[in-house]
């Protein structure tokens, strides 16, 4: 690991960079003082603090689209992402509003409002997609609630959707004809990801066949690029820009993800994947966003001006599970 980029993120002014640096890159044990403080800076700090906030308004107003930076699921998604757990300040409540609402099939739902050109009603209502469902089972397991009976159906029914050439556009079955653009039988590259970044955090399914469908599907998409363009999914110039939250398909998001996948990590296309961000740090081994949601500007991560520790992290991390999975590893 490079001494200077550690250090470099060690002495950043993000608290949530620092610790997950001490954790995922360091492996510094929880309890130890240093990780205990770091992590209580974080959870204090007036950032995440009003994201924290953000997600106590849930369900927020109607999810239209789903890159929609500023809803409050996102505000979920990093809070997890940053190591936020369950017992944290502030997240009893809205943990508790987001498991309200659950599909007696398992899948938590969200207020959407699908237009009737896509089959929907046109009207705000609760329920499912998997281009949506999936980010609160990720923020749900990540906060620590996997032996949760409401979060193992939700794990189980996702298990239990994947086709033989990864997951598809599928919602519930109470939308009726609802289908996203594409056609019927291709898999859904967003919901993929992030079914995978779900099943992540749930190590009795890492090397199921529903990860390796999902992963095959992820791969084998990068391996057409330019040549298939699944529903509103391209690999081009805007796929290969840096950015975060994880809100969207690009290749910072999908690297992550695949990463946590020891059978993704040998394969020749991730490896493809790693070197088109590599390509894109400085001099010194740090990135900088290639794109940013406007709805976070002010994080270093929604600036094009200069290195943002956090994604220097996320991509250090990308780099260290690929040493780890390595024959030398």
């Amino acid at each position: 690991m490079d001494i200077p980029i550690i250090e470099w993120l060690l002495s950043s002014d993000e608290p949530w960079t620092r610790y997950r640096a001490m954790v995922d890159l360091l492996d510094l044990p929880e309890e130890s003082p240093e990780v205990r403080s770091t992590r209580s800076d974080m959870i204090h700090h007036p950032r995440v603090c009003a994201l924290i906030s953000a997600a106590n308004e849930w369900p927020g107003y109607p999810l239209k689209r789903h890159n929609d930076a500023k809803h409050p699921i996102y505000k979920f998604s990093t809070l997890a992402d940053f190591g936020v757990s369950a017992s944290d300040p502030g997240m009893e409540t809205a943990i508790s509003a987001l498991m309200d609402h659950q599909s007696p099939l398992g899948p938590y739902q969200v207020i959407v409002n699908i237009p009737k050109a896509f089959g929907g009603t046109g009207e705000d209502q609760w329920t499912w997609i998997l281009c949506d469902s999936p980010t609160i089972l990720y923020t749900l397991l990540a906060f620590g609630l996997h032996d949760d009976s409401g979060v193992q159906q939700a794990v189980e029914y996702l298990v239990h959707l994947v086709d033989d050439n990864g997951y598809r556009c599928k919602a519930d079955p109470a939308l009726g004809k609802f289908k996203g653009p594409g056609r019927r039988e291709h898999p859904c590259p967003i919901a993929n990801l992030y079914a995978l970044k779900a099943l992540s955090m749930s190590p009795e399914f890492i090397d199921s066949p529903a990860a390796w469908n999902a992963v095959e599907s992820l791969l084998h998409h990068w391996a057409l690029r330019g040549h298939q363009k699944y529903f509103l999914f391209g690999i081009g110039t805007d796929f290969r820009k840096l950015k975060y939250p994880f809100v969207w398909y690009d290749i910072l998001h999908v690297t992550d993800v695949l990463s946590r996948y020891h059978f993704a990590r040998r394969d020749a296309r991730f490896l493809e994947m790693v070197e088109a961000i590599n390509d894109q740090a400085d001099a010194d081994g740090r990135v900088t966003a290639g794109s940013m949601y406007m709805a976070w500007r002010g994080w270093s991560f929604a600036s094009k001006k200069a290195p943002s520790p956090w994604l220097t992290f996320l991509v250090r991390r990308i780099q260290k599970r690929m040493i780890e999975s390595s024959p030398a590893g």
